[in-house]
């Protein structure tokens, strides 16, 4: 079983970004609506530039305006730029106090932010466009994270046993494969990384499992495979498991895994906030890409992580570049599985 202390867990930061963490298991690593589903947490975590510290962009005075806003992230790896921005005075610089307040996953930001409970929120690319086929009124306007361009330098793989017969992508074909939700970003990938090896993934079982346990089933053989995220992939290797490679980047090199977005009504009345958002993430993404240690130590500000092995894993890309082409496949995958009736109006949903 994976150890509690390396569990990602909740945490509360007031201005002085001073740090109290409780294990929060049953929020640990889910992704979003379907990369990561769940329900919504009970913590939350606030954020803004320690007085007298680092404001990450020299001597600018922030605008007159100060604007308190609400985001809705999830306690995972990918989100540490929006910590590093806070942590760094980005935010600040641009008028903007963050509480930053943490989700199980998607199933609960989308909802959050359709509803006016979080200006902004966080979540995968597929729960996107399943949001815009179901007319929701979303528009991303930032990138999230990024998959990397090696699929076995990735912070997403598919994990077999050390002893499993499974050499290869299209060995999984007719398989059991654990995800963290059924019909989204990892169903879908998965089948298209066994499609392009040459297997058929029609007798594919897909098992619902938290990312947390997902080693643990494999060791098990309740799954013959399981797509394993940062930091448990790193754990997982440790262990002796072998990594066939990550299903994200084999699919799409730099794919948009997730996107920071809000509502269509909100981007509408409040333009000038939409775009100091977007200002002050895209400088924290550019941030985190640049400063991979800050990002490392970031990660033990808002999670559990064991230090040691915040050391090793595999960080996401941060671009600030949504890669649209990798976006049209993930729309296309969904399609291909029925998961999406139509093409979702891209014009409409990205920047």
């Amino acid at each position: 079983m994976i150890p509690k202390e390396t569990l990602l867990s909740t945490a509360r930061f007031p201005r002085a970004l001073s740090r109290r963490a409780s294990l929060a298991a049953t929020a640990v690593l889910a992704l979003t609506l379907a990369a990561c589903g769940g329900d919504s947490g009970n913590s939350d975590a606030t954020g803004a530039a320690t007085p007298g510290g680092s404001t990450g962009t020299g001597d600018a005075e922030a605008p007159a305006e100060q604007v308190d806003l609400t985001v809705g992230v999830i306690p995972i790896l990918d989100v540490a730029p929006i910590y590093l921005g806070v942590q760094e005075g980005f935010f600040e610089d641009e008028g903007l106090n963050l509480t930053l307040e943490l989700a199980q996953g998607g199933a609960a930001i989308v909802p959050g932010v359709v509803s006016g409970q979080f200006q902004f929120g966080f979540s995968n690319t597929t729960s996107l466009l399943l949001a815009a086929q179901n007319n929701l009124g979303l528009k991303a306007i930032a990138n999230g994270a990024s998959a990397t361009s090696d699929p076995m330098e990735d912070f997403h793989g598919l994990v077999v046993k050390a002893d499993s017969p499974l050499q290869g992508f299209a060995d999984l074909a007719g398989k059991r494969i654990g995800v963290n939700t059924l019909n989204n970003i990892h169903t879908t990938t998965v089948n298209e990384v066994i499609r392009e090896a040459g297997g058929d993934p029609a007798g594919n079982t897909f098992v619902e499992l938290p990312f947390p346990d997902m080693a643990q089933a494999v060791a098990n053989g309740d799954v013959d495979a399981g797509v394993i995220v940062e930091p448990f992939l790193t754990m997982a290797l440790n262990a002796g498991d072998r990594n066939l490679g990550s299903n994200l980047a084999s699919v799409a090199e730099g794919m948009t895994v997730a996107m920071y977005f809000t509502s269509e009504a909100y981007a509408q009345e409040n333009a000038d906030i939409v775009e100091r958002f977007t200002t002050a993430m895209n400088t924290s993404l550019t941030y985190a890409n640049e400063n991979p240690d800050a990002v490392r130590e970031v990660l033990g500000t808002y999670t559990n992580i064991d230090p040691a092995v915040a050391a090793e894993v595999t960080l996401p890309a941060w671009p600030t570049e949504i890669d649209r082409a990798s976006v049209e496949k993930l729309s296309e995958l969904a399609q291909g599985d029925g998961m999406l009736t139509s093409a979702p109006d891209l014009d409409a949903l990205l920047p």
